[in-house]
């Protein structure tokens, strides 16, 4: 799960769309050298991203990154 909390790098880790979400609402980081260092919250509050806007961006982000689970499946033993 991404959250505020999140460095940018590992949310693009998590969830390669992230990026493209996160330059939606204006937040350019994905690239930057400091990104590996920076949370989403931190790098949004300095481009002036409010905080509704980046509560808003964080469910997006997560809402891209559902991973489906996967099904067990019943195998015959020979």
């Amino acid at each position: 799960m991404i959250t505020r909390k999140t460095v940018i790098a590992e949310a693009v880790e998590k969830n390669p769309k992230a990026a493209d979400i996160m330059i939606k609402y204006g937040l350019h980081c994905v690239g930057c050298h400091i990104s590996p260092y920076e949370t989403i919250e931190q790098g949004a509050m300095a481009h002036g991203i409010s905080g509704k806007d980046i509560d808003k961006m964080v469910g997006e982000m997560n809402k891209t990154s559902k991973v489906k689970k996967a099904v067990k499946r019943k195998t015959a033993v020979l």
